[in-house]
């Protein structure tokens, strides 16, 4: 597959070398231009190349988003139509400014990308867990104890491309519901943001969670 990202943070850099070690072709982008993913692409390898961020939108059938949530406005939401968005961000307020209908719970945060990006099948996923874990206990090999990487979107075939690039990379997908509902449940203060627990314990604390 080929998988864009835009972002090379922590969590944008993590998930393309997981996507090259699994056989898929990478496209990376960030705020500063290419010129400056040299060292990182080279890194990477042959399955690696660096774009604007406006390449890296529409290089292919998914792209994933880790960029500081502030900035989801400027995102191209154009070069998004038909694509499966994986949103990788989360608000905070400190650092992202304070928006009032996330503050006061009107709507969630991918909620809002998926209003400004209408044409984009957008998936909630790779937000909840720490770039440290993402790196190093992904099992691709199976086993009951694997850990859980959180699902949320309202695209039910996008949900299920999401969740197989996580089998791919030795993660349980666990389906938090949709993006409203979903969303929530995946957001940072929730019981399960940055909390490693297996699918059976990630099943259990989301059937405590409710409604």
């Amino acid at each position: 597959m080929r998988i864009g990202i835009i972002g090379s943070g922590n969590i944008g850099s993590t998930a393309a070398r997981l996507f090259v070690d699994a056989g898929h072709e990478v496209a990376i982008a960030n705020s500063r231009g290419p010129e400056t993913l040299t060292d990182l692409v080279e890194d990477l390898g042959e399955d690696a190349r660096a774009g604007t961020v406006e390449e890296v939108a529409s290089f292919g059938e998914a792209v994933l988003v880790a960029i500081p949530f502030g900035r989801y406005p400027d995102l191209p939401a154009a070069s998004f139509a038909d694509r499966v968005v994986i949103d990788a961000m989360n608000y905070y307020p400190n650092r992202d400014g304070n928006i009032a209908e996330l503050d006061d719970d009107t709507t969630t945060s991918t909620e809002l990308l998926a209003a400004h990006a209408p044409g984009a099948r957008v998936v909630k996923a790779f937000n909840s867990m720490h770039y440290r874990v993402l790196a190093d206990r992904g099992k691709p090999g199976g086993g009951e104890d694997r850990l859980a990487l959180f699902v949320a979107g309202d695209d039910a075939e996008a949900k299920t491309l999401v969740s197989g690039l996580i089998e791919e990379i030795g993660f349980a997908p666990v389906d938090t519901g949709s993006l409203a509902k979903g969303g929530r449940r995946q957001q940072p203060g929730s019981p399960i943001y940055v909390e490693p627990v297996t699918e059976s314990e990630a099943r259990g604390v989301l059937a405590g969670m409710g409604e």
